[in-house]
């Protein structure tokens, strides 16, 4: 997903709340300043600070209901006259709420008319800031920002009305950079590189008549190169429970979610990430001091083990198979990266079979590097990435490119989202688990998440190092 898209979808729920505000605010100067003959005088009057109050809770409610109603899905239909029928919906389920506290509590509105006057500002005022942040956007998508490039698979009414309805209304965002009839070994290769270029961003397969296999295989490859899947209804059964439908031209088109950690989901993970990061920053700060300090007195600088033998930055494999500087506290003695792969060392890799090396008995490895391994402290700058975007706080651990390398396709799924310093393998298993184990748990971890999840990880996570054994 474009980040265009969620600054899109997230910029809503501000410009709402301000809008629902701002009518709430505007039906008080209308119904007590106005000069308005056909409303009676009021015997009792609230303050205006009292009012503004209630006003700005019951907005918070008001956007919870627009929330359910639809008004926040990322990849909606954007149709003006669509989003005018849930604002409608939205408002009068809002105003409706406010009718019963009115009944249950007179005293929270002084005036019948200021809520009948609130509702119908509201509508407005929303409805106009939606068309504003609405033709923004469309005018960006004109222009070829934030848009979403398309590959189209197949040949027939089904494709040419898609391919049509893409080109006409460039308002939905998407431009289509290839049409194929066919899903050769030509054309994955051609779409491998334009991936790579990242001249693409989804593939919509769009012949009903494909076979199941060749359906498969392009659902295969999306995974693979991590990218968008659609499909056009009624072609296949989908191997994914999460699903969603938007049509274009009358045909509805399928999307088959890689992960729950998407739109909402990313940007609410994202703040946890932010805030979480912070707080374990603050709090084991003390414990990184400790654990330099014990570094430099036993094996002199670096502390962190930031670049390998040849001076070249230590990278690691993020999401979507983009690579980054990576940190940790060092653990081993300072020029034996190298051997890593050395045959000497390779007789004892306890993952011998998995694209991972993992070193018995690991004579590189320092005394205090045995101890803050051990206990995961040599993990705590790790925190900085999270911070900095490139990591999550829960999530698959991150690996070495020549590991990733190695990996088969359906190992790559774990790419489609960010790497984490916790995951549901660590606190399942920890080390003891072998890479297929620890890829199904990822796996399940990406279907499931939630922040209940994601918390429930991280509050197990210090019990599970702590124990110095498999977890349950």
């Amino acid at each position: 997903m474009k980040r265009a898209e969620l600054l899109f979808g997230a910029i809503l729920v501000p410009v709402d709340y301000l809008m629902l505000v701002l009518a709430g605010v505007t039906a008080y100067f209308f119904r007590f300043y106005a000069e308005l003959g056909f409303i009676p005088d009021v015997v009792y009057r609230i303050s205006f600070e009292q009012y503004v109050l209630i006003v700005l809770l019951t907005a918070v409610v008001w956007l919870v209901v627009f929330a359910f109603t639809g008004l926040y899905n990322i990849r909606g239909t954007r149709r003006i006259v669509e989003e005018v029928r849930k604002i409608l919906l939205a408002c009068s389920t809002g105003v409706l709420i406010i009718i019963v506290l009115f009944f249950l509590d007179r005293d929270l509105f002084s005036s019948r008319f200021i809520i009948l006057a609130a509702y119908l500002f509201a509508i407005a005022y929303v409805t106009i800031a939606r068309l504003i942040v609405l033709s923004i956007e469309r005018q960006l998508f004109a222009h070829g920002v934030g848009v979403n490039f398309v590959a189209v698979i197949g040949e027939g009414h089904v494709a040419s009305v898609i391919v049509h309805e893409l080109k006409q209304r460039t308002s939905l965002g998407f431009v289509v950079q290839r049409t194929y009839s066919r899903f050769t070994d030509e054309v994955k290769a051609e779409l491998a590189e334009l991936i790579a270029a990242e001249k693409i961003d989804e593939i919509i397969k769009a012949d009903p008549d494909l076979s199941t296999e060749k359906s498969e295989e392009i659902f295969e490859f999306c995974n693979e190169h991590h990218i968008i899947f659609k499909y056009a209804a009624a072609l296949s059964d989908a191997q994914q429970a999460n699903l969603s439908i938007r049509p274009i031209g009358g045909i509805p088109v399928i999307e088959v979610e890689r992960t729950r950690l998407d739109g909402w989901g990313r940007i609410a993970k994202r703040l946890f990430d932010i805030i979480g990061s912070l707080i374990l920053i603050i709090v084991s700060s003390p414990l990184m001091l400790i654990t330099a300090l014990a570094i430099v007195i036993e094996s002199g600088f670096p502390v962190v083990f930031s670049r390998r033998d040849d001076d070249s930055p230590v990278m690691r494999v993020g999401q979507n198979g983009k690579k980054f500087r990576y940190y940790k506290f060092r653990s081993m003695k300072p020029g034996t990266d190298s051997q890593r792969y050395s045959e000497e060392l390779q007789d004892n890799n306890l993952r011998k079979g998995s694209p991972l090396v993992k070193i018995k008995d690991d004579p590189r490895i320092t005394r205090v590097g045995r101890v803050i391994r051990r206990l995961s402290l040599d993990e705590l700058p790790e925190f900085l990435l999270v911070l900095k975007g490139d990591m999550s706080l829960v999530g698959p651990r991150p690996h070495l490119p020549e590991e990733v390398a190695k990996y088969h396709k359906h190992h790559k799924r774990v790419l489609n989202i960010k790497p984490g310093i916790t995951g549901m393998a660590q606190v399942s298993g920890r080390s003891d688990l072998d890479f297929e184990d620890e890829v199904r748990l990822d796996t399940v971890y990406m279907e499931k998440w939630s922040l209940l999840l994601d918390l429930i990880i991280l509050l197990k996570t210090p019990l599970i190092v702590l124990r110095k054994r498999k977890a349950l």
